[in-house]
């Protein structure tokens, strides 16, 4: 009789020194090691697109006593609750960013996280990926984002057990990020993203 070994528990250490020589980015799931799959042009674009509209918008932000950056998902963020590494597709840190231990490639306090929408993540990442997240006493906004069509699902934290929910459509004008007092244009988020011909999404 065959029978199917268990799959391999990892530590958070041995998880952390396999991903210092990986080829690829993984996420680490309370034991578990999940390879990360490629991004799509529309996925890419509009992180890109993020990535622009931020450091521009943060420049006025970062004249007040709390200034903020944007870092894209080559830093990883630590869920201690859960026992969980995730790379979100753009994070806000407001202040001075705090690390785990002594690295510098996993922080403890994100403000604001955005993540873009795949048709394979996306019941994950609205579900008990913002499970986990809303367990990070820093997090105040959750920013979801369809790269299939324009629509954007806003979190925005009104205290320790409630989060108001908000959708944008393509006859909204711009993101107001709460946490923040910024507006981003969506005009200018899902600028160069080609929607498939099945799903025509245009922006007047």
């Amino acid at each position: 009789m065959l029978t199917t070994a268990p799959p391999r528990h990892y530590s958070p250490a041995e998880y952390l020194a396999q991903e210092e020589a990986a080829d690829f980015r993984s996420e680490y799931h309370n034991g578990a090691i999940i390879p990360m799959t490629g991004g799509s042009l529309n996925h890419n674009q509009i992180v890109i697109n993020l990535c622009a509209l931020f450091k521009t918008a943060l420049k006025q932000y970062s004249n007040t006593s709390t200034p903020a950056k944007a870092y894209t998902s080559d830093l990883r963020v630590l869920i201690p609750a859960h026992n969980r590494y995730t790379y979100p597709d753009l994070v806000v840190i407001q202040g001075s960013p705090q690390f785990l231990d002594d690295r510098t490639d996993t922080i403890l306090n994100p403000t604001l996280i955005l993540e873009v929408l795949s048709k394979s993540t996306q019941d994950y990442d609205r579900g008990d990926k913002f499970l986990f997240y809303r367990s990070i006493p820093s997090l105040q906004e959750y920013i979801l984002i369809d790269q299939y069509k324009i629509h954007l699902e806003q979190f925005s934290k009104l205290d320790d057990r409630n989060w108001n929910y908000r959708p944008y459509g393509p006859d909204e004008s711009a993101l107001s990020l709460t946490t923040l007092g910024l507006a981003l244009p969506i005009a200018e988020i899902y600028e160069d993203v080609m929607f498939d011909a099945a799903e025509p999404s245009q922006l007047s």
